[in-house]
């Protein structure tokens, strides 16, 4: 199989801040109309994908967040410029000349403002940037401002999706990376053993909470958390901080800070690559959270979880960049551990 990159360009690019998920959502769903899968929405603005399986008293659900990190509008001064409020994580440093798009009564362009280093003091100069330090300039007087935007609009980051060497590099490879794998996954399943809850969630750069609901309404056996995580294998960095390589293929997750995966999914993952020659490395992440906590412990009983993760340089800035090698292996290492589940011995032991 080869990547879509098309699709992949379309889902990336399009805007949804968190809680603010419209257009990617319908990217989504436009997606979905061509696949035999029944489609749902909940209250928050999840979408399920269900596909029906042979047996089921089993449920499976996998989990894709839709959000991408951005900012909310929180005050405009008199002279237009824009504070702002940060959704999701940011390194300050990051916002640096960058532009971004302004979502008000229509899309506005806007860059990164901060004081000229020109006139900083000594001490300015070498201390780290704050995200106060920051404002949006959108080249407009106020009158025009406030005619366009107003308070609690959202602004995403503005970056097209490049192909560089065998990778693919642009904005919110996190996560819209395991949008498209999701999306690629439910194309190909097949006879699936138990009922398959495909979740393109909200909120998660937030706390996960859209996958907490969906949790809580599906109630899973099992389940895989997917999204991207740190590919550190850079300039002077020290093998134990690598966490994953880009190239080296697809990563199991062991844990972050919000899960210890089953050690039976672990295994059973492990197991699957093997079989079906998917190349793989282990992923033990000392910080960052994902999806997977939601799915292993908002249902009732608790599910056997487990994360499929995309090895990801410069993440959280707009040259996130994933190897098309791994993106690939993802896809098939879901497809195969999805359709094999009821043909491994899952009692605690």
């Amino acid at each position: 199989m080869k990547t879509n990159i098309k699709l992949l360009a379309e889902i990336c690019e399009t805007a949804g801040a968190p809680g603010h998920e419209q257009r990617i959502r319908e990217v989504v769903l436009r997606n979905l109309k061509e696949m035999s899968v029944q489609v749902e929405t909940d209250n928050l603005g999840n979408i399920y994908a269900i596909k029906k399986g042979i047996d089921s008293s089993k449920r499976v659900m996998i989990a894709a967040h839709m959000d991408e990190i951005g900012f909310i509008v929180k005050y405009i001064d008199k002279n237009g410029f824009l504070r702002f409020h940060t959704l999701g994580g940011f390194d300050p440093k990051t916002l640096t000349a960058q532009r971004v798009i302004v979502h008000g009564k229509k899309d506005v362009i806007g860059v990164m403002g901060s004081k000229p280093i020109h006139i900083m003091t000594a001490e300015e100069r070498v201390k780290p940037p704050q995200i106060s330090d920051y404002f949006i300039d959108l080249g407009l007087p106020y009158d025009e401002v406030i005619k366009l935007v107003t308070i609690g609009d959202t602004i995403t980051r503005d970056r097209q999706l490049i192909e560089m060497g065998e990778c693919v590099n642009c904005k919110s490879i996190d996560n819209r990376v395991s949008v498209y794998i999701l999306i690629e996954t439910l194309k190909l399943l097949e006879d699936c053993p138990y009922d398959v809850y495909g979740v393109f969630t909200v909120q998660e750069e937030v706390g996960i909470r859209g996958a907490n609901v969906a949790a809580h309404n599906i109630n899973p056996s099992f389940g895989f958390g997917l999204d991207t995580t740190i590919a550190y294998d850079l300039p002077d960095s020290k093998p134990e901080e690598q966490i994953t390589k880009l190239g080296e293929g697809t990563a199991i997750k062991i844990m972050d800070s919000s899960t210890i995966c089953d050690y039976r999914m672990v295994k059973y993952q492990k197991e699957i690559a093997d079989k079906f020659k998917i190349k793989w490395q282990l992923e033990v992440l000392p910080m960052g959270g994902t999806d997977t906590a939601g799915i292993q412990r908002m249902g009732k009983t608790g599910a056997i979880a487990g994360a499929i993760s995309i090895p990801t340089r410069h993440l959280h800035q707009v040259i996130e960049m994933a190897h098309k090698a791994d993106i690939e292996a993802s896809v098939l290492l879901l497809k195969h551990c999805v359709e094999n589940l009821n043909k491994f011995d899952w009692s605690l032991k």
